[in-house]
């Protein structure tokens, strides 16, 4: 996992007015809390770069007046207009005590529905884990080799190390392979053929029912007429 260096600067004052001269000498009010302790320090925009903007999961290790603490990003508040960093908070990272975090999915291998001519299609990029700091990870690795023309593999397919557990309902979809619509066109237009192929063999067993048909019962003979002079 990888772990990120950042040089603060402690904050004195807390109030309205010290958070805005801050802000305008171009640095960025940030709080590290967890445990019993608080620390209010500030960091310059261009160091969180790396960090704020990443979809990968890291560690930060915050220097301020000697002092380290390991922790991690938890939240970012943004101007509602220009959108830059108003806000951070850090949550320290503390030997067996839970956090709960959110880490990318990692998705790994070619499936065999790609190769048919498939897509895959991811539908959760994130998921969110309680773990311990010990057992802490950067990603969850979703092997999709074994993945099918139409099928899909859900959060309970997830392959999980140990101390990790997820939050997110396990019958959620995490990913597809998708058909693509050239195969299923190709799918409907088979059946059709199919079905005319067994009306035109139907014609073909008629003769053959005809001769195993009941024959027809003939008329019974008529009666012999008698004569005109009737008894000698």
């Amino acid at each position: 996992m990888e772990v990120m260096t950042l040089q603060a600067s402690p904050r004195g004052d807390l109030g309205n007015v010290s958070t805005k001269a801050i802000r305008k000498s171009n640095r960025i009010p940030c709080v590290l809390y967890g445990g019993n302790e608080i620390q209010h320090f500030t960091l310059a925009p261009l160091d969180l770069r790396t960090l704020v903007y990443s979809p990968e999961f890291k560690i930060v290790v915050i220097n301020v007046d000697g002092q380290q603490h390991r922790c991690i990003l938890k939240d970012v508040q943004y101007h509602p207009v220009t959108e830059s960093i108003m806000h951070i908070d850090f949550l320290r990272l503390i030997e067996n005590h839970p956090i709960k975090v959110e880490v990318p999915i990692s998705f790994e291998g070619v499936a065999v529905g790609l190769k048919s001519g498939g897509k895959l299609i991811k539908k959760m990029r994130k998921v969110n884990i309680k773990t311990k700091p010990e057992h802490l990870i950067d990603k969850i690795i979703l092997d999709t080799t074994s993945m099918a023309l139409g099928q899909s593999q859900r959060i309970k397919d997830l392959v999980l190390s140990e101390g990790i557990e997820v939050l997110n309902n396990e019958n959620i979809p995490v990913a597809s392979i998708e058909i693509p619509r050239a195969l299923r066109t190709g799918e409907a237009e088979a059946t059709p053929t199919t079905a005319a192929a067994a009306v035109v063999a139907a014609p073909a067993a008629t003769p053959a029912a005809a001769k195993t048909a009941t024959p027809t019962k003939a008329a019974p003979p008529a009666k012999e007429a008698k004569g005109k002079g009737g008894k000698k």
